[in-house]
């Protein structure tokens, strides 16, 4: 038989008294608490990176980096805001 013991007093307690809030056994509630960091771990481990997710974005799609000749000056932004020229 497998056991866990728990050395820290704190910590042990906080354990009781959730799992008498929860309704479950001890080893119930460690175990879907441990269950549940595993998952977030492993969707942590999966997820793309932001750069990961652009270069492939980039690689679908080259024409998206290439310049439009349209300068950005202070009229373009100016447009962006409805303001009229100085």
């Amino acid at each position: 038989m497998a056991s866990l013991y728990i050395k820290d007093a704190k910590t042990a307690a906080l354990v009781t008294r959730l799992a008498k809030r929860s309704g479950m056994t001890k080893t119930a509630l460690v175990h879907a608490l441990a269950t549940a960091r595993e998952a977030e771990l492993d969707r942590e481990i999966s997820r793309p990176s932001v750069r990961d997710v652009l270069e492939q974005i980039w690689a679908e799609h080259p024409g998206l980096l290439e310049s439009t000749g349209l300068e950005a000056d202070k009229a373009f932004y100016d447009s962006l805001n409805d303001e009229d020229e100085d």
